[in-house]
């Protein structure tokens, strides 16, 4: 079963991200951490310095990776013009 931690890894690797890197994406959302606590994540499960990563932070992560690749979603506007009906009503057949 694959844990937070090595979700965490597998997407480092896949998207060729530095330390710097994955701390700019988690700005990116708003979530602050530290390149030491960060560099725990990524330690050895039975490394003295192994953190567990939280759902909370893989959640965060995610979030900034789709900001982060596709640029923030645009924003909505305000007072939206309602919806027409374009579709014709179906002729009555005899």
């Amino acid at each position: 079963m694959l844990t937070n931690n090595d979700i965490m890894k597998k997407l480092r690797v896949a998207h060729k991200l530095r330390d710097e890197d994955i701390l700019k994406v988690l700005e990116l959302v708003d979530f602050e951490m530290t390149k030491p606590e960060l560099n725990a994540i990524f330690q050895k499960e039975d490394h003295k310095n192994y953190q567990e990563c939280g759902d909370q932070l893989l959640r965060n992560f995610l979030n900034g990776l789709i900001i982060h690749l596709r640029g923030p979603m645009p924003k909505k506007t305000e007072n939206p013009a309602p919806k027409k009906n374009f579709t014709k009503p179906h002729p009555r057949r005899k």
